[in-house]
C-alpha cells in the first residue's frame, strides 16, 4: 500500500498563516523521509484558519524544499480560473521539477458566492462548463488546445500528472470519460465511495494523459500509541470541523479548549456523523481498517489528512502510520 498526504496548511489557535506555511514545508520533508509517494496542498479562501490559498506557489516552494516526492495540488478550482492559465502555472512546474508535478482539478465553487464572484472579478461563470474546461486544460497540457493559434508555453517533454477530485459519481464519471486519475474525497463524504469508484473504473477511457485507470482515496486519520491518545488528539480535530461546517472560527483548538466548549445536542450528533469521515487509533488498527477500505474501494493508496492542534502530535501520528504500513 502506498500512503501519501493532504495537507491544509491549517492555522492553529494563537498561531499564524506564515507558520502554517512553514509547517506545511516541514511535513513535507518529513514525510518525505518516511516513504511518502505524493504530498499535495489544498485551496481555500476566506477563511481565517487555512494559510493555503495559492497552492501553485505552495508547490513550488515545497518542491524546491525536497527531492523526489511528487508533489501537487488538491485541488486547483478550475471552474472559477482559465484552463490556459492553469496549464501555463503547471507547465513552469513541470519544467522547473520534471516528473514530480501533480495537477489536481476540483469543481468546488471555492466557498460563499460573494466569495467566487471575487475569485472571478464578478463574472458569473457556470459550473456547468466544468468538464469542456478539463477538456481545454488537457489540450493546453499536451500542446492539442481547443484554439490551437494559442498555445500554453513552456513546450517541455513530460506533463503534470492530472487528477480529477470528487465525491460523487458524477465527478467519478467526469473523470473516466476524459481519461484522467480520480481522487475520492472519503474525508468529506464517506457514504458514496464505492459507486464513485465503480463508476469511474467501468466507463475509464483511455486519453492522451493517462492511458491506464488510477485511483487514490483521501481520509482523515489520526494515529497514536495507544488508543486513548489517539482520541484525545482527535478532539481538537472534531472541534475544527465543526467550526468549518458553521463558518466561524476555523483555527485548530487546543485539546482543552475542544474538551471545554460546550456542545449542542445536534453538534454531537454531527460530530459523532463526522467520525465516519475518519480513521482514529493505534498503529495497527488505523493498517487493519485501511486494509478494508482499500479492498473496498479497489484502491492501494490512501492520501492521509490529520488536522490535529499540536504540530509534533502530527507528525508523530504520520510516522506511526508510516512504520504499519510502508
Amino acid at each position: 500500500m502506498k500512503l501519501s498526504v493532504l495537507d491544509q496548511s491549517v492555522i492553529t489557535t494563537g498561531g499564524n498563516g506564515a507558520a502554517a506555511l512553514r509547517n506545511t514545508l516541514k511535513l513535507a520533508q518529513i514525510t518525505e523521509e518516511m516513504g511518502y509517494t505524493r504530498f499535495w496542498v489544498a485551496e481555500h479562501h476566506n477563511t481565517n484558519g487555512i494559510a493555503g490559498s495559492s497552492p501553485e506557489v505552495l508547490i513550488s516552494h515545497i518542491a524546491s524544499g525536497t527531492k523526489s516526492i511528487r508533489v501537487g495540488s488538491g485541488g486547483v478550482l478550475l471552474p472559477q480560473y482559465s484552463p490556459y492559465k492553469i496549464a501555463e502555472n503547471f507547465k513552469v512546474l513541470e519544467a522547473l521539477f520534471p516528473n514530480r508535478i501533480d495537477l489536481g482539478v476540483g469543481r468546488s465553487p471555492g466557498g460563499s458566492p460573494e466569495t467566487r464572484l471575487a475569485l472571478t472579478d464578478g463574472v458569473r461563470k457556470s459550473l456547468n462548463d466544468f468538464p469542456r474546461q478539463v477538456r481545454d486544460l488537457q489540450g493546453y497540457l499536451t500542446n492539442e488546445g481547443p484554439d490551437q493559434t494559442v498555445k500554453a508555453y513552456p513546450f517541455i517533454k513530460s506533463a503534470p500528472e492530472m487528477w480529477m477530485l470528487g465525491i460523487t459519481h458524477r465527478g467519478a464519471r467526469v473523470a473516466a470519460e476524459e481519461g484522467m486519475a480520480f481522487t475520492y474525497g472519503h474525508f468529506i463524504n464517506p457514504h458514496s465511495g464505492q459507486r464513485a469508484i465503480n463508476q469511474y473504473l467501468n466507463h475509464f477511457q483511455p486519453s492522451r494523459m493517462m492511458e491506464q485507470p488510477k485511483v487514490n482515496v483521501c481520509i482523515f486519520i489520526v494515529c497514536a500509541s495507544t488508543e486513548e491518545k489517539a482520541q484525545e488528539i482527535a478532539l481538537s480535530q472534531d472541534a475544527w470541523l465543526l467550526a468549518v461546517e458553521k463558518g466561524g472560527d476555523t483555527r485548530i483548538p487546543t485539546i482543552e479548549e475542544a474538551k471545554n466548549r460546550i456542545l449542542s445536542k445536534m453538534d454531537k450528533e454531527k460530530a459523532k456523523e463526522n467520525r465516519k469521515r475518519m480513521i482514529i487509533g493505534t498503529p495497527q488498527k488505523v493498517r487493519n481498517e485501511l486494509l478494508l477500505l482499500s479492498e473496498a474501494y479497489q484502491t492501494d493508496e490512501f492520501m492521509v489528512l490529520t488536522n490535529v492542534y499540536d504540530f509534533e502530535d502530527k507528525i508523530q501520528s504520520y510516522a506511526l502510520l508510516a512504520e504499519a504500513i510502508l
